[in-house]
């Protein structure tokens, strides 16, 4: 349970971190100005680049905390 905490807490940092550059970059603005249906690529983008930041940093949270367990 404790392995799962950690997981959550860091994918969700991630997440959020992730979605802070691309809301810097203005890929959310990109997204509001498209013109097709969102769900079409854009969208679809953005969703696997803030999962992806969330994977990412939840995966080395848990090799790091792996790595100070003796």
């Amino acid at each position: 349970m404790g392995s799962f905490r950690i997981f959550a807490w860091w994918f969700i940092v991630g997440s959020t971190m992730a979605l802070s550059v691309i809301m810097l970059q203005g890929g959310i603005r990109e997204v509001l100005q498209a013109q097709g249906p969102l769900w079409e690529v854009k969208l679809a983008e953005l969703l696997t680049a803030i999962a992806g930041g969330g994977l990412l940093s939840g995966s080395i949270a848990l090799i790091l905390n792996r790595i100070k367990k003796p």
